[in-house]
Protein backbone atom coordinates (compact mmCIF):
# COMPACT_ATOMS: atom_id res chain seq x y z
CA UNK A 1 0.00 0.00 0.00
CA UNK A 2 1.49 3.37 -0.97
CA UNK A 3 2.49 5.75 1.81
CA UNK A 4 0.69 9.05 2.41
CA UNK A 5 3.66 10.89 0.94
CA UNK A 6 3.52 8.81 -2.25
CA UNK A 7 -0.26 9.26 -2.54
CA UNK A 8 0.03 13.03 -2.03
CA UNK A 9 2.85 13.35 -4.56
CA UNK A 10 0.88 11.33 -7.12
CA UNK A 11 -2.25 13.45 -6.58
CA UNK A 12 -0.27 16.69 -6.98
CA UNK A 13 1.49 15.38 -10.09
CA UNK A 14 -1.76 14.21 -11.71
CA UNK A 15 -3.79 17.29 -10.88
CA UNK A 16 -1.00 19.90 -11.10
CA UNK A 17 -3.27 22.55 -9.57
CA UNK A 18 -2.44 26.20 -10.06
CA UNK A 19 -3.60 26.68 -6.45
CA UNK A 20 -4.93 24.20 -3.92
CA UNK A 21 -8.45 25.19 -2.89
CA UNK A 22 -10.65 24.11 0.01
CA UNK A 23 -12.35 21.39 -2.06
CA UNK A 24 -8.89 19.96 -2.88
CA UNK A 25 -8.03 19.95 0.82
CA UNK A 26 -11.23 18.06 1.64
CA UNK A 27 -10.50 15.54 -1.12
CA UNK A 28 -6.96 15.03 0.16
CA UNK A 29 -8.20 14.52 3.73
CA UNK A 30 -10.34 11.64 2.45
CA UNK A 31 -7.61 10.23 0.20
CA UNK A 32 -5.00 10.23 2.95
CA UNK A 33 -7.28 9.26 5.86
CA UNK A 34 -6.48 8.94 8.62
CA UNK A 35 -4.41 12.14 8.65
CA UNK A 36 -4.56 15.15 10.94
CA UNK A 37 -5.51 18.42 9.26
CA UNK A 38 -2.38 20.04 10.71
CA UNK A 39 -0.18 17.30 9.23
CA UNK A 40 -1.79 17.69 5.80
CA UNK A 41 -1.41 21.49 5.94
CA UNK A 42 2.27 21.11 6.82
CA UNK A 43 2.85 18.67 3.95
CA UNK A 44 1.04 20.96 1.50
CA UNK A 45 3.07 24.02 2.60
CA UNK A 46 6.23 21.96 2.00
CA UNK A 47 5.01 20.95 -1.48
CA UNK A 48 5.61 24.45 -2.82
CA UNK A 49 2.22 24.59 -4.53
CA UNK A 50 0.26 27.83 -4.07
CA UNK A 51 -2.38 27.36 -1.38
CA UNK A 52 -5.63 29.09 -0.54
CA UNK A 53 -5.00 30.78 2.85
CA UNK A 54 -7.44 28.45 4.61
CA UNK A 55 -5.66 25.45 3.11
CA UNK A 56 -2.26 26.76 4.20
CA UNK A 57 -3.54 27.24 7.73
CA UNK A 58 -1.82 29.24 10.44
CA UNK A 59 1.94 29.13 9.88
CA UNK A 60 3.74 29.23 13.23
CA UNK A 61 7.31 28.93 11.93
CA UNK A 62 8.07 32.44 13.23
CA UNK A 63 6.26 35.69 14.06
CA UNK A 64 6.51 37.02 10.50
CA UNK A 65 4.89 33.84 9.09
CA UNK A 66 2.24 33.96 11.81
CA UNK A 67 1.50 37.60 11.02
CA UNK A 68 1.18 36.86 7.30
CA UNK A 69 -1.17 33.93 8.00
CA UNK A 70 -3.38 35.87 10.38
CA UNK A 71 -3.53 38.88 8.05
CA UNK A 72 -4.67 36.59 5.22
CA UNK A 73 -7.21 35.05 7.57
CA UNK A 74 -8.48 38.50 8.58
CA UNK A 75 -9.08 39.24 4.90
CA UNK A 76 -10.85 35.89 4.36
CA UNK A 77 -12.91 36.50 7.48
CA UNK A 78 -13.94 40.00 6.39
CA UNK A 79 -14.99 38.91 2.89
CA UNK A 80 -16.26 35.45 3.81
CA UNK A 81 -19.66 33.90 4.19
CA UNK A 82 -20.81 32.83 7.66
CA UNK A 83 -19.54 29.32 6.86
CA UNK A 84 -16.12 30.68 5.84
CA UNK A 85 -15.98 32.75 9.02
CA UNK A 86 -16.72 29.68 11.16
CA UNK A 87 -14.04 27.66 9.35
CA UNK A 88 -11.52 30.48 9.68
CA UNK A 89 -12.15 30.79 13.43
CA UNK A 90 -11.94 27.01 13.88
CA UNK A 91 -8.53 26.90 12.16
CA UNK A 92 -7.20 29.76 14.31
CA UNK A 93 -8.57 28.18 17.50
CA UNK A 94 -6.87 24.87 16.68
CA UNK A 95 -3.56 26.64 15.96
CA UNK A 96 -3.88 28.61 19.21
CA UNK A 97 -4.49 25.40 21.15
CA UNK A 98 -1.38 23.80 19.63
CA UNK A 99 0.74 26.87 20.45
CA UNK A 100 -0.64 26.89 23.99
CA UNK A 101 0.40 23.26 24.48
CA UNK A 102 3.91 24.02 23.18
CA UNK A 103 4.16 27.08 25.45
CA UNK A 104 3.35 24.92 28.47
CA UNK A 105 5.62 22.01 27.54
CA UNK A 106 8.72 22.16 29.74
CA UNK A 107 10.53 19.72 27.46
CA UNK A 108 10.56 22.51 24.84
CA UNK A 109 13.40 25.06 25.03
CA UNK A 110 12.59 28.15 27.10
CA UNK A 111 12.99 30.50 24.10
CA UNK A 112 10.58 28.46 22.02
CA UNK A 113 8.07 28.38 24.88
CA UNK A 114 8.26 32.17 25.09
CA UNK A 115 7.75 32.46 21.33
CA UNK A 116 4.74 30.14 21.45
CA UNK A 117 3.26 32.15 24.36
CA UNK A 118 3.61 35.31 22.25
CA UNK A 119 1.95 33.52 19.34
CA UNK A 120 -0.95 32.54 21.61
CA UNK A 121 -1.41 36.24 22.43
CA UNK A 122 -1.49 37.09 18.72
CA UNK A 123 -4.07 34.42 17.96
CA UNK A 124 -6.24 35.35 20.95
CA UNK A 125 -6.16 38.95 19.74
CA UNK A 126 -7.16 37.81 16.25
CA UNK A 127 -10.01 35.73 17.70
CA UNK A 128 -11.22 38.66 19.79
CA UNK A 129 -11.53 40.92 16.75
CA UNK A 130 -10.19 39.71 13.38
CA UNK A 131 -10.96 43.02 11.66
CA UNK A 132 -8.84 45.03 14.13
CA UNK A 133 -5.98 42.53 14.04
CA UNK A 134 -4.11 44.24 11.14
CA UNK A 135 -3.86 47.49 13.12
CA UNK A 136 -2.99 45.68 16.36
CA UNK A 137 -0.24 43.57 14.77
CA UNK A 138 1.40 46.61 13.15
CA UNK A 139 1.60 48.25 16.59
CA UNK A 140 2.75 45.03 18.27
CA UNK A 141 5.56 44.56 15.75
CA UNK A 142 6.82 48.08 16.49
CA UNK A 143 6.75 47.36 20.23
CA UNK A 144 8.71 44.13 19.75
CA UNK A 145 11.21 45.91 17.53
Amino acid sequence: MPSKRVKLEAWLRERAPTRLELMDFDELLKLLAPIAESDLRHRLRESGFPLHPLVAGVNQDNLAALSDSLLSFADSYERGSPETRRLTRRIVITAKDHAKLAAANHRVAHEKRQLKAEMVTWMLTWLENPLLFPLWVSIRRKVLG
